[in-house]
């Protein structure tokens, strides 16, 4: 199962675009929604214990928030404003009052721009629609946020202010151009350690999804990973002369597609993604398919919040 293997497909007589470049409206209307769906929907990171920069979620040492922690006895150095004073008034002895670490979460957030991501309007919308998504989940929980664009083994970190102007798309046709191949090198990506590691991606390129996984959760990383789908492929009714056109390579390759053949297709589309299934599970990581068809929040509610890939605001 790979992206080059005639999943996208379009008829000759209507010919679909190689790559979808939205236009500033789509965008706009594409933030939009994400910005709603965050109001309901958000990234779990307080169920994470988290070390780092100062912030307002729960970190692995002391601080000094608001919220008690525990006691332990004074050391020479320790900051005389935690000394429990009623406790040294009864017993005599100095300790010091602990009070919870406050630390900011780190989000590593890798978008694969591929072409099959956005070969459809449907899919390229929702693409996007969660790439907006996760950028403004994690800006409202305080996180450290990078952003990464990944094609083939090219790879390029995106600011954030691309993103809120929405001139993000301008690096991605560029990135592109670069003749990248066909499976997402995350090797070369810096990676931090103890990130929430969110990988945006249809996974539809035939590399041992274990590899993959391995790197996302490299120096105690929490991989995510979300993969947009279209009903087209998913669950085509190919039947007859066909021109697929290879959204990677940009070559079209007629063939006739018969009830046996698009049987196997099937079976393979559905053997690919058991397998991404089995080893999410194996090794730790959430996997959650998100159709292109209806909403984006009736999409994220479908299948992300039931894997624990988000939970509700509230």
């Amino acid at each position: 199962m790979t992206r080059s293997s005639g999943l996208l497909i379009r008829s000759a007589e209507n010919p679909a675009l190689l790559f979808l470049a939205l236009d500033l409206e789509t965008l706009r209307n594409a933030s939009t929604s994400a910005a709603v769906c965050a109001e309901k929907l958000r990234l779990p990171l307080r169920s994470r214990v988290w070390r780092g920069q100062a912030g307002e979620f729960q970190g692995a040492g002391v601080g000094s928030s608001l919220d008690f922690q525990d006691h332990r006895n004074y050391s020479p150095g320790d900051d005389p404003r935690h000394i429990n004073w009623q406790a040294f008034a009864r017993t005599g002895n100095y300790t010091m009052k602990l009070y919870r670490e406050e630390v900011r979460p780190v989000v590593d957030l890798v978008f694969d721009v591929s072409g099959s991501m956005f070969f459809e309007p449907s899919k390229a919308r929702r693409s996007t629609e969660l790439f907006y998504f996760m950028v403004e989940s994690a800006i409202r929980s305080g996180a450290s946020l990078q952003i990464h664009l990944v094609a083939g083994n090219n790879t390029r970190a995106l600011p954030q202010d691309a993103v809120y102007n929405h001139h993000w798309q301008e690096a991605v046709e560029s990135l592109r151009d670069e003749h990248s191949e066909l499976t997402p090198d995350l090797a070369g990506i810096p990676f931090r350690a103890n990130a929430f590691r969110v990988f945006l991606s249809d996974l539809l390129f035939s590399t041992d999804p274990v590899e993959l996984i391995r790197l996302l959760g490299q120096r105690q990383g929490s991989p995510v990973i979300f993969a947009p789908f279209s009903r087209s492929e998913s669950n085509p009714d190919w039947q007859g002369n066909y021109e697929f056109i290879d959204a990677e390579q940009q070559t079209r390759h007629p063939h006739r597609i018969e009830p046996a053949v698009l049987a196997r297709y099937k079976q393979a589309y559905v053997n690919h993604f058991a397998a991404w299934k089995a080893s999410t599970r194996r090794y730790h990581a959430i996997l959650a398919r998100v159709d292109a068809d209806g909403s984006l929040e009736a999409g994220l509610y479908k299948e992300a919040i039931p894997t624990g890939a988000l939970e509700a605001s509230n």
